[in-house]
């Protein structure tokens, strides 16, 4: 097979409809466009969300959920990260020059993972495993 014998597969190639191009040709004097109203003129382009004088489905389905504004979302570590730090005391403004969490959230310490020695940890929250687990490694919890 040569360069100049490829050809597209059969069917794949078809001719462009020329409309309006003469009542002969099946698609000519309305051009495809039916008879008169607002989609015959030209210029005519709907609005993706119109749905003619219906009820927008925007506006038909009900509004869910809920939103809580008083919610306190708190930068997490776990337990098992606290290891890299040498330090005895930790606080959140060391973690932060560590690079581990971020300054201008509340620090919470989750139980997942071990703790090597005993530390004394400064947190605005702890979970009750990770309470647990710095007592059982006699270290000391501070909560802020």
């Amino acid at each position: 097979m040569k360069i100049n014998e490829l050809r597209p597969a059969k069917g794949a190639v078809k001719a462009r409809k020329r409309i309006g191009r003469g009542v002969g040709s099946g698609i000519g004097k309305t051009s495809g466009k039916g008879q008169k109203g607002q989609t015959s003129r030209s210029g005519y382009s709907q609005k993706i969300h119109s749905e003619g004088g219906q009820t927008p489905l925007v506006r038909r389905l009900p509004k869910v959920g809920f939103k809580n504004y008083n919610r306190v979302e708190f930068c997490v570590i776990n337990l098992g990260q606290l290891n890299k730090i040498t330090e005895d005391v930790i606080t959140p403004g060391l973690l932060f020059q560590k690079g581990l969490i971020k300054a201008n959230m509340p620090l919470k310490i989750l139980g997942n993972g071990t703790l090597n020695g005993a530390k004394e940890i400064h947190a605005n929250a702890f979970s009750k495993t990770a309470v647990d687990k710095i007592n059982e490694a006699k270290g000391k919890v501070v909560e802020l």
